[in-house]
């Protein structure tokens, strides 16, 4: 199996034990630390999700079946994992929430029963928490939302790259293709020559009999005639 993939599961099982872990932990948790707890758990969610399109992007890449199916077959689970760790998050953070809203409006009462100024006094710090408390959800859901940014383009670069790869594949697939090709029209032609020479190296063999056998026949013609006029005298 990939490395790299070997490295994002072990990346996502991390981030998916401390989204656990966050969650259970959120009803034993108050003010502050409640608020900081969920944008943990939301950044981890987050961080998830992309591994997820980190290891569905490198299982796709492979050529191998043997090693890609397995791949795509823990990304389902995985993926199935995330979205029930995602969905129980969700639900704590809501519940969370109600119970501080909850607080808040017991807390808002208690202090109309006490003297004017001191409730107005109270009244101010806690808009004064609530608005910092507000801020701090801002900038995490800023933050989110600029790594969630920053992720989509190094997956779209990771697919661009990875497009560009199996063209550069492809067309060395097919410069291969083309030198087998003149390899074999090479070896053809070569052929062609050695049988071009020898149908030449032929064709002066027939000659030179055919020239020696001319001079044969005109020596014996020389000889019988130089034969039959010394005969005649």
């Amino acid at each position: 199996m990939s490395q790299i993939f070997d490295a994002y599961e072990k990346e996502f099982l991390e981030f998916t034990a401390s989204i656990a872990r966050n969650t259970s932990s959120l009803p034993s948790l108050a003010g502050d630390a409640k608020v900081q707890k969920i944008g943990e758990t939301e950044s981890d969610v987050a961080e998830a999700e992309a591994l997820i399109r980190r290891m569905d992007l490198e299982a796709r890449s492979q050529q191998n079946p043997a090693a890609k199916n397995p791949m795509l077959n823990k990304l389902r689970d995985y993926k199935s994992e995330l979205a029930r760790l995602k969905r129980e998050s969700q639900l704590a953070s809501r519940a969370a929430n109600e119970a501080n809203n909850r607080s808040q409006l017991l807390a808002g009462a208690e202090l109309d029963d006490v003297s004017a100024p001191t409730s107005s006094s109270q009244r101010d710090r806690m808009a004064q928490a609530t608005q910092q408390l507000d801020r701090t959800g801002d900038r995490i859901r800023d933050g989110k939302r600029t790594l969630l940014e920053t992720e989509d383009l190094g997956v779209s670069i990771l697919q661009d790259l990875h497009r560009q790869r199996e063209t550069i594949v492809s067309a060395r697939e097919h410069i291969h293709g083309a030198d087998d090709n003149i390899g074999r029209s090479r070896k053809i032609l070569q052929a062609m020559g050695r049988r071009a020479m020898a149908n030449k190296a032929m064709l002066y063999g027939i000659i030179a009999m055919l020239f020696g056998a001319i001079l044969l026949v005109a020596y014996f013609k020389l000889f019988r005639s130089s034969d039959d006029g010394s005969g005649g005298q």
